[in-house]
């Protein structure tokens, strides 16, 4: 059971459930947009999948869009891996930066997109035009309603710009936000069809033309921050009414020799999530943005 947003051909995208037999349950109307549904408590929200699994069943096939509307933002956790500690050491100019925060109590936390920032299963992600060095960043993310409870997981992919990041740590939200500097997808998947998203194993596959760039996976097992304890700092001084997207960190990140180019396409796969596919354009431009 998947919940997700669709297009249609004319007026605002719909939401609802999708089975794994392809059948789409459309939420009732008083749940018009995910972020209606955030806003409940976690057994208020399982109450509302299992009544929506028994509405008319749409067996129609729509084009998946991000699963984020208005009102959701996404967040992100910095250097919860020993790998993402050491790549960012590695890059930086100021490396005792990143090794101090990897032991400290207190977690990297920074707002990383809009919804309108946000690309969904097979939309483009962007590399920056000022940019020389450009990674994704595979993440499991969590979504909490606005009591800080964790009622679903996605896949995130945390675009990053090496090259600008590396100047300065000052740099970080030049490094981490711009249009289609964040991708979802493709779906949410209820908490609680997840036993133990700890367990859970990352991969993330580039391909470039018709041939591989580089693939790698890693493990959840490996981070050294616990899901609570990140969205206890973030809620602390901060409300989200319409729940919060909190990307979670990686675990991989390709070596210093490679970076993201032009028509490359970036697969993310989840275990019990899913995959989250991205074709790579370069600057706001390709999107049509002035």
């Amino acid at each position: 059971m998947r919940i997700v947003r669709r297009a249609v051909a004319s007026g605002a995208p719909v939401v609802g459930l999708l089975t794994d037999k392809g059948t789409f349950h459309r939420f009732p109307r008083k749940f018009p947009t995910l972020g209606s549904l955030l806003r409940l408590r976690k057994p208020e929200i399982e109450s509302v999948l299992a009544k929506t699994r028994t509405r008319p069943a749409d067996t129609s096939h729509a084009r998946l869009l991000a699963p984020i509307d208005a009102g959701i933002e996404v967040w992100a956790a910095g250097v919860t891996f020993k790998r993402s500690e050491e790549a960012r050491v590695e890059e930086s100019a100021t490396p005792d930066v990143y090794a101090r925060v990897y032991t400290a109590e207190r977690p990297e936390l920074f707002f990383k997109a809009s919804a309108r920032r946000v690309a969904g299963h097979d939309e483009a992600i962007v590399i920056r035009g000022d940019s020389t060095w450009d990674v994704p960043e595979p993440e499991l993310a969590v979504v909490a309603n606005p009591d800080g409870e964790i009622v679903a997981y996605t896949i995130c992919n945390d675009v990053s710009s090496r090259s600008i990041e590396a100047q300065n740590p000052l740099y970080l939200p030049q490094a981490k936000v711009w249009a289609h500097s964040c991708a979802l997808g493709p779906a949410l998947v209820p908490a609680w069809e997840i036993a133990d998203p700890y367990a859970l194993k990352v991969r993330l596959r580039i391909a470039r033309g018709t041939a591989p760039a580089w693939s790698g996976e890693s493990t959840m097992a490996d981070l050294v921050r616990r899901f609570d304890d990140l969205l206890d700092y973030l809620f602390r001084e901060d409300e989200f009414p319409a729940g919060v997207v909190l990307s979670t960190g990686t675990g991989l990140v390709p070596p210093e020799t490679f970076t993201l180019e032009a028509g490359d396409v970036v697969e993310i796969e989840i275990e019990g999530i899913g995959v989250l596919r991205n074709p790579v354009v370069r600057g706001k431009s390709a999107l049509g943005l002035a």
